[in-house]
């Protein structure tokens, strides 16, 4: 009995004593190998001044994702820190971020962890809870602040979008569903659907567009749906990429088609031109319109019906607008559709001081135009894409 006792534990000895062996051999290997990824990382960064992020199991970076860095490893710079860095990361996700900071010449580094792209919201709050002042898109190189006006969306999970709602194809709300349809809207929706956030329409007009974006506190984050680029609102107010290119144009009855073939033909005092107020076409019509009658209406939805039915000769509309009421209606002609007067682009408008939601926006429109997708949604609604 002894003796088998004796035998038991000299085996156990020895395996312990062959554990502990093993466990110097795989921890020396381990910081061996820490060693030289280091070193690998460390000659990446030299080359990669502007910043990466780098998978250190395969020495690749990836294309997509969101990188947010650990607490645990912020503020690590130089080659000799960077061990720790590379040691993190492998013990977590395996990715190590870095870049050059010109004003002190270090190199800093952080083990980082890569969320998927339709993951904001959890991206950005880990980097809440790890101290981080935001989180980089591989996809778009964009930074997003955690404590921006996107993170503000992402918190309320809703983005408020100012729409005038009389605006067929673009942004129009039926009376009797008040639900919101066109082209606006879809691009309203694929913003939102990019911060994966619902939507809440806020009702704004033509004549109280400006003061709208700008009132404080704020009415909604963004306002869409046949706004034009202009020079005056970048002056005091946000406006994205086009996503819809523009032009004024007309539409009068068809008997008058002929008619009216250059804004000369209309600049006539017999000849009534309507618009809706507040915006571009009203201001176009009193610039370039000196002896023709200018009638404001309300309404701008109303105006095409009232073209037809004679109450006036001409709208004044836009390139986007025309083309539908022409085929909803064939009292109405758009005689100068392929010559507009103008030309231009409508975009997103919104506040000064929202640039990491301004960045979003315009991710969204140029991936539109990369996949096609923009293109598409141009063809549903029957209007000429500009973007080729």
């Amino acid at each position: 009995m002894k003796t088998w006792f004796l035998t038991i534990l000299l085996a156990l000895c020895g395996t312990a004593s062959f554990v502990s062996c093993s466990s110097c051999e795989e921890r020396a290997f381990e910081q061996d190998n820490v060693s030289v990824i280091a070193d690998k990382v460390w000659a990446f960064s030299q080359a990669h001044q502007d910043g990466f992020t780098l998978d250190i199991r395969t020495m690749t970076e990836p294309t997509e994702g969101i990188a947010v860095g650990y607490a645990a490893t912020q503020n690590s710079h130089s080659r000799d820190q960077l061990g720790k860095v590379v040691s993190h990361a492998l013990q977590h996700d395996g990715y190590v971020g870095g870049w050059y900071n010109s004003e002190d010449g270090l190199y800093y580094f952080d083990s980082t962890r890569l969320f998927r792209e339709d993951s904001l919201k959890a991206a950005i709050r880990f980097g809440e809870d790890n101290g981080q002042h935001s989180v980089f898109i591989l996809s778009t190189y964009t930074d997003i602040p955690v404590s921006g006006k996107v993170a503000e969306i992402l918190k309320r999970d809703t983005i408020l979008i100012g729409t005038t709602g009389d605006y067929r194809p673009l942004s129009f709300r039926e009376p009797e569903t008040s639900e919101y349809w066109g082209f606006g809207i879809e691009m309203a929706e694929a913003i939102a659907k990019r911060l994966d956030v619902s939507i809440k329409y806020v009702p704004t007009s033509w004549p109280t567009l400006t003061a709208d974006v700008l009132s404080v506190p704020q009415k909604f984050d963004l306002a869409i749906g046949g706004i034009t680029i202009t020079d005056t609102r970048r002056e005091t107010m946000l406006m994205s990429e086009g996503y819809l290119g523009n032009g004024k144009t007309i539409l009068c009855r068809t008997s008058d088609a002929d008619r009216f073939q250059s804004l000369a033909d209309i600049d006539k005092p017999d000849v009534r031109v309507m618009v809706n107020p507040g915006g571009l076409n009203e201001k176009f019509a009193n610039e370039n319109l000196t002896h023709a009658s200018i009638i404001v209406h309300q309404k701008n939805e109303e105006i095409p019906a009232l073209i037809a039915e004679g109450e006036a000769d001409v709208m004044i509309t836009e390139i986007t607008e025309a083309p539908y009421y022409v085929k909803m209606d064939n009292r109405l002609a758009a005689p100068l559709l392929n010559s507009p007067f103008t030309h231009g682009e409508i975009g997103v408008l919104m506040p000064k001081g929202q640039d990491d939601l301004l960045e979003m926006v315009n991710n969204v429109i140029r991936q539109m135009k990369s996949d096609g997708s923009l293109r598409r949604l141009h063809e549903k609604y029957g209007l000429a894409y500009a973007y080729d």
